[in-house]
């Protein structure tokens, strides 16, 4: 039995040495980036404006690679199955990350169990508005009509389970009111209907919004950002009104399970010198996203933490997977 201890000390003291080794010469080639949209969406550009710094620093390429397809399994599942060496990571939405295997069989992956969390990447905070003809004037209002006439306000989301259509949930139960939650099959269908009158109120994050709110198309009722961010202010933080009212559109990096810690902390390392360039923060800004940097223990809490409150908020709606 002694014997048998020694041996597999001696073989677990052999593999970690290969870990350092592969560690301290990482990366020494080529990293791909799967991204789980199309070429100039969103998360593609963010891909790509990381990609190009996080090259920089390492002084190696990265590869940014568009797996869309299936509401972003397609890249999980590829995600999933790669070799857990570093060198394919993944950019996921929140969304992707913690509500799609809640509202999917198809998507058999599990955020915290198949994946590693190499870090935060940029947060973009939900905006609830109003078309300028709406009576009321702050989201204070806004819940004060849903409570004298259940059902009657009704509130938009670009589409069904989507982030802001969880905001919507969230705002409605947490302010003990109740609207009509009218999901589009678009953004720019949510968009045209507030402006024209079809729905009293609508959701999304920054980009789509903040433009038409400040040439006055849109009326800004309260952003669900947990603090006044950079050209959003003036605009009323929603936990003002409703407490704990805090919810943000986000994507992280993630790697396979498995993937050594020194090389996720070398990863983690570059992934936040990369986020603090100017020219990175700039470009983020343009899309309604602030960079958020932070260490692999807090960006693990973090996503663990998103995904109780998205799948409390699924569980709450009694969505079941289809």
């Amino acid at each position: 039995m002694k014997r048998m201890i020694r041996v597999a000390a001696t073989l677990a003291a052999a593999f970690a040495c290969v870990i350092t080794a592969q560690a301290g010469n990482f990366p020494d080639r080529a990293i791909n980036l799967y991204v789980p949209s199309g070429p100039g969406s969103a998360p593609d550009i963010m891909a790509r404006v990381v990609g190009d710094a996080l090259a920089k620093s390492i002084g190696q390429p990265v590869i940014v690679e568009n797996k869309p397809g299936a509401g972003g399994i397609l890249m999980m599942n590829s995600l999933k199955a790669a070799k857990p060496d570093g060198y394919t990571i993944g950019l996921a939405q929140a969304a992707v990350a913690t509500v799609t295997p809640l509202t999917y069989k198809a998507a058999t992956y599990d955020i915290e169990r198949d994946f590693e969390t190499v870090g935060t990447v940029g947060m973009t905070p939900m905006i609830f508005t109003a078309s300028p003809e709406f009576p009321a004037r702050t989201l204070a209002e806004a819940i004060a009509m849903a409570k004298a006439n259940p059902e009657d306000v009704s509130i938009g989301n670009p589409r069904r389970t989507s982030i802001p259509h969880l905001a919507n949930e969230l705002l409605a139960s947490k302010a003990s009111a109740k609207f009509l939650q009218v999901p589009f099959s678009a953004t720019t269908q949510g968009i045209q209907a507030v402006i024209g009158g079809d729905v009293k109120l609508y959701t999304d994050g920054v980009a789509p919004l903040i433009a038409l709110i400040k040439s006055g198309k849109l009326k800004a009722l309260a952003v669900a950002a947990d603090r006044t961010l950079p050209g959003l202010e003036g605009i009323p933080l929603a936990q003002e009104t409703v407490p704990g009212l805090v919810v943000y559109g986000w994507f992280t990096i993630h790697a396979p399970k498995g993937t050594p810690t020194p090389i996720l902390q070398r990863l983690n390392a570059e992934l936040n010198e990369a986020l603090k360039r100017p020219e990175v923060i700039e470009r983020f800004h343009s899309l309604g996203t602030y960079t958020q940097i932070s260490t692999l223990a807090e960006s693990a809490a973090y996503v663990q933490e998103q995904k109780e409150l998205f799948g409390g908020v699924v569980k709450a709606m009694g969505l079941r997977p289809e």
